[in-house]
């Protein structure tokens, strides 16, 4: 038997043993090291050469990660490693570190239970690390530290023990303060990294070194020789005293748990259901025996095998031939392979036991999210994305023939890729591809030419704005054409504080299924609980309740009034841009009793002109989405880029000095950022390095507001003049 066969033997016989699995995850800032860290994990693993570690790129398999020489696609992998004397299955994902991506790394933490937060020992905690903290903690996934390039410390910045100690202490409680901030309360404490306990580890992923307490203790090899070996450049004899994966792969297995640990907590917190049910049970025993259950955490398109569904299997066994639910699509399923990763490769099974990564073939219809069981039940929570899309193309076949293939390349870019958008613009019939940034459509516009083959048009990016208000509104009627049917609402400014727990995941988005519940957490944050009850709705970070009393037939129409709402969230009235934090009231109603009167020809323009009505009345004003800025530079440099930010609108945040280096954090709106990397790359000779994330959105400047209303309604094809409250109440 080879090499790779004993290695897929002993991977069946732990997938067996949920006690010895371990799910794990690497997540950085942009790439600092990351992918060179888990390409060295597996040469210690005994599935590429040392020699290829770090230069094979191996879980960076696209052609455009290798070429940009960052992740783009979350890739999985599971490997073997042997601690104490015992085997472990380690399920890896490397997760992309780059902002435009952060969708990957969201879905990534449902699937694993523990992950390496890897932070540049140079740069220390950027924002970009405590956005995947976060990411992390709110997916109840405990965390390790990984402090890397300390060979930098030692060669360039020439630190003596002590300085370097004192670096490590600082990047240790930075991330601790995140920890305290974002963990769950019972676990703020208990899951804060140590030195002294093995929970940190720091080397050098590019050159395949790594420490640890334990280690050392456990060996006798000392700090100092680790400087004397960097110094002399003796990388090779460097790796067999300390080498990284035994580091590392040890800290994973002594502290991440295992699933049976696991989802002992980590299933209350992500599925709604009823724990005492025996499906509950399952979940929370990590049953192999049980029913079936799996969420799907991405989805991608194979030449071979169309769609591959990879997931978490919390229960039970999937086994190819089995027939499945797909709890929200709301249709039946059939599994036809079932298989794991091993990087670009996908080894099939006969089967796949809970508390495993698993690759699946037949459920056409999964989505990212996707609950997949046995039978029907409650779905688990839905994925909550740091980021929203903030820049749009408009996308058109140069052949007219190539239109149908152009609409399903775009169809399945959006399924591998939730978090991008896909919209037809009914005037222009062009299709309009929302993302996270500039990258993030480039990277998906060069796959689809790719895998396509399709000859395209690309406009030049386009800024997604937010429509929103600024006071209450008074009360307004809205009525069905046929005049059948009457509503009457108010809308409302959301509070800060009730649009970030809507983020945060703390009030669920969709229909609320639970409206006590959630009126309480309403209340904690400041809403009367006597109107949070009537919550009915939560829609893109906005809320539609129901405060009438008694009216009837009104049960009838709810469906088509949340229709209605939502369609009016998705184009506000101002220049038919998305809309943010507008609560709409619904206080009284007359419906119709014959349920010909009251069908959605009558009830949507009804709702949704009643709520643009009441937005123009209501202050209505124009957000653009803004990004936070993150500038490496040298010293000299600083008025260059200074100058910089502040042509585009932007504002210095934070500045802080560094030996010779400076770190500007600046935030400047997005719509201004186009071309700022060639722009940077010129004003600093080539010497800044720099990322970004998104930095929510802010209200528009007065005087430019009219000016975009304009430029936004003529690029749609509408009258470019910003609408007045005639315009849109003509009925009142």
């Amino acid at each position: 038997m080879g090499r790779r066969e004993e290695m897929i033997a002993k991977i069946k016989e732990l997938m067996l043993q949920p006690e010895r699995i371990r799910n794990i995850g690497i997540a950085a800032h942009i790439d600092h090291g990351k992918t060179t860290l888990s390409d060295n994990l597996l040469a210690g693993a005994g599935m590429i050469s040392e020699e290829l570690a770090g230069k094979q790129l191996v879980l960076d398999f696209d052609e455009q990660e290798q070429a940009r020489g960052i992740t783009i696609n979350a890739a999985n992998v599971s490997m073997v490693h042997n601690y104490e004397g015992k085997d472990y299955l380690i399920n890896l994902i490397d997760t992309p570190g780059h902002v435009d991506f952060g969708g990957d790394v969201t879905r990534a933490m449902r699937a694993i239970d523990g992950v390496i937060i890897v932070v540049d020992a140079v740069e220390g905690v950027m924002p970009q690390t405590e956005t995947v903290v976060r990411q992390a903690l709110r997916e109840y996934v405990k965390p390790v530290l990984f402090i890397n390039k300390v060979d930098r410390l030692i060669r360039e910045l020439k630190l003596t023990p002590q300085q370097m100690m004192e670096r490590f202490s600082k990047i240790i409680m930075d991330v601790n303060r995140l920890i305290q901030r974002y963990a769950p309360e019972e676990y703020k404490k208990k899951w804060m990294v140590r030195v002294e306990d093995g929970s940190v580890a720091f080397g050098s992923a590019y050159y395949n070194w790594a420490l640890s307490v334990p280690f050392m203790q456990r060996t006798g090899v000392k700090f100092n020789e680790i400087i004397d070996l960097t110094l002399k450049g003796d990388n090779k004899t460097l790796r067999q005293k300390a080498p990284l994966h035994v580091v590392v792969l040890d800290m994973v297995v002594r502290h991440l748990p295992n699933p049976i640990e696991a989802q002992k907590y980590r299933i209350p917190h992500l599925w709604q259901g009823d724990i005492n049910s025996d499906i509950g049970q399952a979940m929370l025993n990590c049953d192999p025996k049980g029913k079936m259950v799996m969420v799907v955490t991405k989805i991608i398109i194979d030449k071979h095998a169309g769609e591959v569904a990879t997931g978490r299997v919390w229960s039970g066994t999937v086994k190819s031939g089995m027939e499945v639910y797909l709890i929200n699509s709301k249709r039946k399923a059939r599994i036809q392979q079932v298989g794991i990763y091993m990087g670009p490769e996908r080894i099939n099974m006969d089967a796949v036991p809970a508390g495993n990564i698993v690759a699946v073939t037949g459920l056409r219809d999964a989505m990212a999210g996707e609950t997949v069981a046995q039978e029907p039940i409650e779905p688990f929570e839905a994925l909550h994305y740091v980021s929203e899309p903030v820049v749009t193309v408009a996308i058109e076949a140069k052949n007219v023939k190539d239109l149908p293939r152009l609409i399903e390349a775009l169809r399945q870019l959006a399924k591998e890729d939730p978090t991008l958008h896909v919209k037809i613009d009914e005037e222009t019939g062009q299709h309009l591809l929302s993302g996270m940034g500039e990258l993030h459509l480039e990277v998906k516009l060069h796959k689809l030419k790719r895998d396509w083959g399709i000859d395209i048009e690309v406009s030049e990016p386009i800024v997604v704005y937010r429509e929103s208000i600024t006071k209450p509104s008074p009360m307004v009627e809205g009525k069905s054409p046929n005049k059948h049917n009457r509503f009457y609402i108010v809308v409302e400014p959301m509070p800060d504080e009730i649009y970030n727990a809507i983020k945060e995941g703390i009030i669920p988005e969709g229909r609320i299924k639970n409206p006590k519940e959630v009126a309480k957490k309403l209340a904690e944050l400041g809403m009367d609980y006597e109107i949070a009850r009537g919550i009915v709705d939560v829609y893109n970070g906005n809320m539609f309740l129901d405060n009438t009393k008694g009216i009837q037939y009104l049960n009838e129409v709810m469906d088509l009034l949340i229709d209605g709402f939502h369609q009016a969230m998705d184009e506000g009235p101002l220049a038919r841009e998305p809309v943010m934090k507008v609560i709409v009231r619904l206080l009284d109603a007359q419906v119709h009793e014959d349920n010909v009167h009251r069908g959605p020809a009558q009830i949507y323009p009804a709702i949704r002109t009643a709520i643009h009505c009441a937005m123009m009345k209501a202050g209505p004003v124009l957000y653009e989405p803004y990004q936070k800025v993150i500038i490496n530079i040298p010293y000299e440099y600083m008025g260059a880029v200074s100058r910089e930010i502040s042509q585009r609108r932007g504002q210095l945040v934070d500045m802080r000095q560094e030996g010779e280096v400076m770190t500007i954090i600046a935030e400047a709106p997005v719509a201004e950022m186009f071309g700022f990397a060639g722009a940077i790359r010129s004003a600093t000779s080539g010497r800044a390095l720099w990322s970004t994330e998104h930095a929510g959105f802010k209200k528009v400047p007065n005087e430019l507001a009219i000016q975009i209303i304009r430029q936004i309604r003529q690029r749609k094809g509408l009258n470019p003049e910003p609408p007045t409250e005639k315009d849109v109440c003509p009925m009142f």
